[in-house]
């Protein structure tokens, strides 16, 4: 489960998870898991207008979206969380890179408060988090209508590039220090920017 927080808080570490403590994307390869290998070939040929309209206004919270919309619209919230742990217990050893493993617990022997900031949605990584022993969990969310099911749209923004920091600063307040963060593309650069320690690309093994 997610550890409770601390009564006498140590550092505050922020982990991007895609790219950083995985090596691909793992919403996607969650949907591909979950769709089959033909339901999620068919749903990508139906999103291809999403894509190349996606070329011309490149927001990935566009493209999320439509995404979420193809193949999880109508979904039970439960129900996907409950995919969501058997994903993370079939995929867990071949998605995490051992090098930002190893950096985790370090973090963690030290008494961090550990957080995954991510732009992939908090239903599908939240089982990953809880795996991970981690403090918080702060994602993309995923909007749902009173009963429960998923509408197919974001509830808020795309946890990416300055909204990462925006929902730090939510948490934590706006007096907020970083003692590390990790990532791996443009979209957590202003995270990285408020950190002690900013670790781009560091991660590189594979599983």
């Amino acid at each position: 489960m997610i550890r409770h927080p601390k009564e006498d808080p140590g550092p505050l570490v922020t982990f991007d998870f895609d790219g950083t403590l995985t090596c691909r994307d793992s919403f996607v390869a969650f949907l591909a898991w979950r769709a089959g290998h033909v339901g999620f070939a068919v749903g990508l040929l139906a999103l291809l207008p999403a894509v190349v309209a996606w070329i011309g206004h490149r927001d990935r919270g566009v493209l999320k979206a439509a995404m979420v919309r193809r193949f999880l619209r109508g979904e039970a919230s439960e129900t996907v969380a409950t995919d969501a742990a058997s994903f993370q217990d079939e995929a867990f050893s071949r998605l995490m890179r051992p090098d930002a493993l190893a950096c985790w617990r370090d973090w963690q022997g030290k008494g961090a408060r550990l957080y995954i900031v991510t732009a992939s949605p908090e239903l599908v990584i939240a089982p990953f988090a809880a795996a991970l022993g981690a403090d918080g969990l702060i994602g993309t969310r995923l909007a749902a209508d009173p009963c429960g099911r998923l509408t197919g749209e974001l509830e808020g923004l795309n946890c990416r590039g300055p909204e990462k920091v925006r929902r730090i600063r939510e948490r934590f307040g706006d007096g907020v220090v970083l003692a590390a963060a990790y990532g791996d593309t443009s979209g957590d650069r202003e995270m990285l920017a408020e950190a002690g320690i900013a670790g781009f690309k560091v991660f590189t093994t594979r599983p």
